[in-house]
């Protein structure tokens, strides 16, 4: 049974991996995926060892796996999936309110510069930190947008949303809510924002610095003049000053979900949902004070829901599930203990996980290394320094596997163009070419990728995170 959940998951992963060529939508491949994965694993869970141990432990026998299964397994992993799945949806429906309101124009409208020089590295700049805010996939499409209005030749537009795919990933990297892998990882408490960023802003910088470097010797001169057409005050029937409370609003909330978790430790998803809940009230005040004829669009946050990206989100629960069944099965912890015993080493192994998300998505990547190893506890620490553990310890809260994991997942992507998805959503938007990017970029990114991880390493090496963060 064991041998048949890994075929038929690496089978679906393939199939994920292959989306365009076989022109099935990955959301429902991951969907069929995990489902197909729980229905095995339920008809076979009494031929597996570790279930059966883990059953017994919470008090079914073999008679009544099934009942473990749906009632412990299934509710358990839905409940750790539903919080990551609920933050994505309050998040994805701030940004799209903001967007179809125009906010991002605040931005957008300032990047006046005709150097070429200056403006890949405006552009690079402003991508690193709005995706840290933002997640990378809406970031990328935000600035692609605005690259398309600044540049119309091709071969040109193409480097400079090269350098957008690996700010995107970079920025999203060292913030709690910048990319899925980030929030999937401090969601479960395996790092906080304080020391997330602390650590891997510096590796994430380098990262983007080194292939700007060299992206910044091949754009010189200054690009033809704009048309100028004027900016209007309104879209639609939103004032620029309404325009602008929507833009700080929502921007500002989302920079306030990770002090709302330290000031109430509940989980992020309920600070993502309260905020929310406050830019719904004031849109819906907003539209309630305008006089609107039939024909006027209003642009509530009920209609702003309609447009959320489901078949995203499907996506995730599926894959999310499907490795879900690979760490209720005991795969991941077997896979855990081999990587321990032939590698122990956790820079060697973030850093080829890092290498393999560039081929696969890191989604599931992170699932899995998160199910392969658990979240050592603190009342342990003291013991485990006595007894030398240093290994033990990288697992800790803010452990250096941990920042490991979300800097390599996280930038790792950018080394093919079908590795994260800035990627994907900049290739189909540019019709860019895999063997364009795989030959002009992926060595660059890959040099920055390297650069970065051996900063972050020296940085847990130098000032050990558990002694930094926690006093011991």
């Amino acid at each position: 049974m064991l041998v048949a959940l890994v075929v038929v998951f690496i089978i679906g992963y393939f199939c994920i991996a292959m989306e365009h060529s076989i022109k099935i939508d990955k959301s429902a491949t991951a969907l069929l995926l995990g489902m197909l994965m729980w229905v095995l694993f339920i008809l076979g869970a009494d031929s597996i060892p570790y279930v059966v141990e883990q059953a017994a432990q919470h008090g079914y026998d073999v008679s009544h796996l099934t009942d473990y299964v749906n009632h412990v397994e299934i509710i358990g992993h839905l409940g750790d999936i539903s919080s990551t799945l609920f933050f994505l949806i309050g998040a994805m429906t701030i940004v799209e309110l903001i967007d179809t309101h125009g906010g991002f124009t605040i931005i957008t409208r300032r990047i006046t510069t005709r150097d070429k020089l200056r403006l890949v590295w405006i552009l690079s700049f402003i991508t690193f930190f709005m995706s840290s805010v933002l997640d990378n996939l809406t970031t990328a499409i935000v600035m692609v947008m605005l690259l398309r209005k600044l540049v119309n030749d091709q071969h040109e537009r193409w480097l400079y949303a090269s350098m957008i795919i690996i700010a995107a990933n970079a920025g999203g990297a060292w913030s709690p809510i910048g990319d899925i892998t980030t929030i999937m990882l401090w969601v479960n408490n395996n790092v906080s924002a304080g020391a997330l960023i602390c650590y891997v802003l510096l590796p994430s910088l380098v990262a983007l610095l080194i292939p700007l470097l060299f992206i910044s010797s091949k754009l010189r001169g200054r690009l033809p003049a704009l048309a100028t057409n004027g900016q209007n005050d309104k879209v639609g029937i939103i004032s620029a000053k309404e325009r602008s409370t929507l833009f700080y609003l929502g921007v500002g909330g989302l920079i306030f979900v990770p002090i709302f978790k330290t000031i109430t430790h509940l989980p992020p998803f309920i600070g993502m949902l309260f905020v929310l809940g406050i830019i719904w009230i004031y849109t819906e005040l907003m539209y309630n004070k305008k006089s609107l004829t039939s024909g006027e669009p209003q642009n509530r946050l009920s209609r702003i829901l309609q447009r959320i990206d489901i078949p995203t989100i499907l996506f995730f629960l599926g894959i999310l599930m499907a490795v879900a069944v690979l760490q209720a099965s005991g795969i991941l912890g077997s896979m855990a203990d081999w990587l321990d015993k032939k590698v122990h080493n956790i820079y060697i192994i973030n850093v080829l996980l890092g290498c393999i998300s560039s081929i696969i998505d890191n989604v599931p990547l992170v699932a899995a290394a998160m199910g392969m190893y658990e979240i050592v506890p603190f009342d342990q620490v003291p013991d485990l320094l006595a007894a030398g553990e240093i290994y033990r310890l990288s697992f800790v809260e803010d452990g250096s596997f941990w920042l490991l994991l979300s800097y390599c997942a996280g930038v790792g992507g950018s080394m093919l163009i079908i590795g994260s998805a800035a990627g994907v959503v900049v290739m189909g938007l540019e019709k860019m070419n895999f063997g364009w990017y795989m030959k002009h970029i992926s060595w660059l990114a890959l040099l920055g990728y390297l650069a970065g991880a051996a900063v972050l390493i020296a940085e847990v090496i130098l000032f050990p995170p558990i002694h930094t963060f926690h006093g011991f």
